[in-house]
């Protein structure tokens, strides 16, 4: 098998949201030839503009492409670029391969593999572990499942795009990994929240106290740069708390399929939602503000008891 270097190699991709425009920017800058695909047209124009050019269908990209990636919002989503009729699998030329990015169950990723097995074709799950600004700097990690000479031959592209990339095992290993990150992510970020909300309800002052709990030894890196905005009440996304929350379920539908509890798991998805709920549109550190409102709350009640 070739390996996936800017001269061997035409991609395709679908899904130039947030993360797949960042993503086919740094492949074009980098000389790859890349055809997108996508329903939002604005996107898909930005992204003509820097170089790429436009499919007209996902039949016509998966015609003219020796290599597909795609970058897709859930499962539903990838079925149906993927299996169902005219999807890239409908009809695809054999020999092909394909380097499936979206953050979905692993069944699913299971039964790409297993629809492109039939149709002669190399699925591979590639899951991002990152932020968009990493992907802009290309700091990314990647999580793959499946054939290691697939994984050997797209190790230029994945240079291109990540800053170290691990091959996990088999089909839907990938996806799995990218859930056991996700899982110590989310968690981690509401036992941060519930020490802050601590701190304050103790009377520390709160811009000291997130500065010296940003450089102790318990905040990892991911985290650090979240409590730098949250001193400055700035939740704009960089990974949206909805991005968690869908993350959150595909963890604890996981985890029931395997008839396993993780219950701190469930309580940080219950936190995780209600802030969600509270703004659809903030970063997944919105928790933080999520708890500091549940302690000005009950100090407000108390306040309101020893006056009544």
């Amino acid at each position: 098998m070739n390996r996936f270097t800017a001269d061997q190699v035409k991609l395709g991709f679908v899904g130039v949201g947030a993360m797949g425009s960042r993503l086919v920017r740094r492949l074009v800058d980098h000389g790859y030839q890349v055809i997108v695909f996508d329903q939002n047209q604005s996107a898909v124009d930005e992204l003509r503009a820097i170089g790429a050019s436009a499919g007209k269908s996902l039949a016509e990209l998966a015609k003219n492409a020796d290599v597909i990636l795609s970058c897709l919002t859930d499962d539903n989503a990838v079925r149906n670029v993927y299996l169902k009729r005219d999807g890239i699998l409908d009809g695809i030329q054999r020999g092909k391969a394909v380097i499936e990015m979206s953050t979905i169950s692993p069944q699913t990723s299971r039964e790409v593999h297993a629809q492109g097995y039939k149709q002669g074709v190399n699925v591979m799950d590639v899951a991002i572990s990152g932020s968009t600004p990493a992907v802009e700097q290309g700091t990314v990690t990647l999580l793959a499942g499946g054939d290691a000479e697939l994984f050997e031959a797209a190790e230029p592209m994945f240079q291109t795009l990540a800053s170290q990339y691990f091959l996990m095992g088999p089909s839907g290993a990938g996806t799995s990994m990218k859930l056991v990150v996700n899982t110590v992510l989310g968690v981690s970020l509401q036992a941060i929240a519930e020490g802050i909300a601590l701190g304050e309800a103790e009377g520390l002052d709160r811009q000291r106290l997130l500065e010296v709990l940003a450089q102790t030894a318990v905040v990892p890196p991911a985290h650090k740069g979240k409590l730098a905005k949250a001193e400055q009440n700035d939740y704009a996304a960089q990974f949206a708390v909805g991005l968690m929350n869908k993350d959150f379920r595909l963890i604890l539908e996981s985890a029931k399929s395997s008839n396993l509890m993780l219950p701190a798991t469930a309580a940080a998805y219950n936190v995780n939602s209600a802030a969600f709920n509270e703004d659809s549109s903030s970063d997944l550190s919105s928790v933080i503000r999520y708890m500091e409102e549940l302690v000005q709350s009950r100090a407000s009640e108390k306040t309101e008891r020893r006056s009544a």
